[in-house]
């Protein structure tokens, strides 16, 4: 068993509403001693989100009781299991709930075990977004040859549908705002990648025929999914997945009524609450796609833990592609 008595970690908290910049970095005690079905996992790999600022900021849906843990997901090496636990043991590679902490004592079934050949800042950066990507293209109904228009496509979420996107069997166009951020949705397998600072309509309508996307991935919202409506395709669904713009928008029935085309708004956050069933299946099939190569999540950043304001400001200042991760200044993800 381990050793409890005296040992401290760090943790990254916010202890009040507003800006990243405010959360607080200290020294704890680690976990007390396992209940029977709980393991201990060690985390060295950390993936943030843009959906934590609006946490931080107290304005998401299911914001937690202050103060609260920053991130939630993570990976990490089990290094201890309780006394109940007989399918998982110590060294044993998982994904794991838990963010920005040093040690968390989780139930066993929470944890899943990775394949030995993958990468723990992988496997971090792409439980959240892959999750989201997959059941909001089911949701679509997304077929093969289809075209699917994805915008912040150079986002941790964006790239996962465009990943999936192209695993689907679909024709895919990403939008993204930079040179750069394109060149990454392009090496991601982008079919054709376009400017999303620009009125993107003509040059959509112009890359399907005059027919417009067939699906709308749109984590962004505002002027883009105002846009957006005007390039769909005749039964063409547009999925809202987020409004980093800062603002939601509002669908215009006439256009979806003259497109028969339809509106789905999702969280899965929903799915793992009113159909868990679906939501492990789902999680199932993505790491099987992650150990065998089939999809590629991709981290723009890595950065220790403590330097987690500096890592919040790329994701405000837009500079992030894919995923930030975050370390422990003891720890090789790698490893």
């Amino acid at each position: 068993m381990t050793q409890l008595q005296g040992q401290t970690m760090q943790i990254v908290q916010c202890e009040r509403w507003g800006s990243h910049t405010d959360l607080v970095i200290k020294q704890v005690p680690v976990p007390g001693p396992l209940a029977a079905n709980e393991v201990r996992v060690n985390l060295q790999a950390r993936g943030i989100s843009f959906s934590d600022l609006v946490r931080i900021k107290g304005d998401y849906q299911d914001t937690a009781a202050l103060p609260f843990t920053v991130g939630g997901e993570a990976a990490g090496t089990i290094i201890e299991v309780g006394s109940s636990v007989i399918d998982l043991k110590v060294g044993d590679r998982v994904l794991s709930p838990g963010g920005c902490v040093e040690q968390i004592n989780v139930a066993a079934q929470r944890v899943s075990v990775l394949q030995p050949h993958v990468d723990l800042a992988v496997a971090a950066a792409f439980r959240s977004n892959y999750a989201t990507a997959y059941y909001g293209l089911q949701l679509a109904n997304l077929q093969p040859g289809e075209t699917l228009l994805v915008h912040g496509a150079a986002g941790g979420v964006g790239l996962a549908a465009v990943d999936l996107g192209k695993l689907f069997g679909a024709r895919v166009i990403g939008a993204a705002s930079t040179d750069a951020k394109r060149g990454v949705v392009t090496a991601l397998g982008a079919d054709h990648v376009i400017d999303s600072t620009t009125d993107f309509r003509d040059e959509v309508k112009h890359l399907t025929a005059g027919l417009g996307a067939d699906v709308i991935f749109d984590p962004v919202g505002g002027e883009i999914f105002d846009q957006s409506l005007r390039c769909i395709a005749p039964f063409g669904r547009i999925l809202v997945v987020g409004f980093t713009s800062g603002r939601p928008a509002v669908a215009k029935t006439n256009h979806l009524l003259v497109k028969d085309a339809s509106v789905i708004g999702f969280t899965i956050g929903g799915l793992q609450r009113h159909k868990p069933a679906l939501a492990e299946k789902n999680a199932v099939t993505l790491l099987g796609w992650l150990a065998s190569g089939r999809i590629r999540p991709f981290i723009s950043h890595q950065l220790p833990m403590e330097d987690i304001v500096e890592a919040y400001q790329l994701l405000v200042d837009r500079q992030v592609a894919g995923k930030v991760i975050l370390t422990s200044h003891q720890d090789n993800p790698a490893d």
